[in-house]
């Protein structure tokens, strides 16, 4: 992989894990007593923007695609287990555990031996 691509697929990574943060903090934030589910959901910018980014990814991920073997791209969507938690801690205040890192020590481990 050129330094590129890495960059590209970390970028894209990096852009579905913030989608996923804003989808987490949309839902809390549904008046689906009010508006009904489909109109709380219209309504909703954390929701309107977390499917903006997610559909610039979906492009930047076709990108990728078209440059890279899927057996050396698709490991590192596995770094979003490593990016959603940290992400859901630092803006939505969800608590980090040992554990989380523990994973994500082994999940970095991971990608890079199947990298090799």
């Amino acid at each position: 992989m050129t330094i590129r691509q890495v960059l590209l697929t970390i970028l894209t990574v990096l852009m579905l894990s913030i989608g996923q943060v804003l989808f987490k903090y949309a839902s809390g934030k549904i008046d689906i007593e009010g508006k009904g589910i489909f109109a709380g959901l219209l309504f909703n910018p954390a929701f309107i923007i977390a499917i903006a980014v997610y559909a610039v990814a979906t492009i930047s991920w076709l990108l990728v695609l078209k440059v890279t073997p899927l057996r050396i791209a698709y490991p590192f969507a596995a770094l979003a287990f490593i990016m959603v938690p940290i992400f859901a801690s630092i803006f939505l205040g969800e608590t980090l555990r040992f554990t989380t890192f523990a994973g994500a020590a082994v999940i970095i481990f991971g990608v890079y031996i199947s990298l090799l």
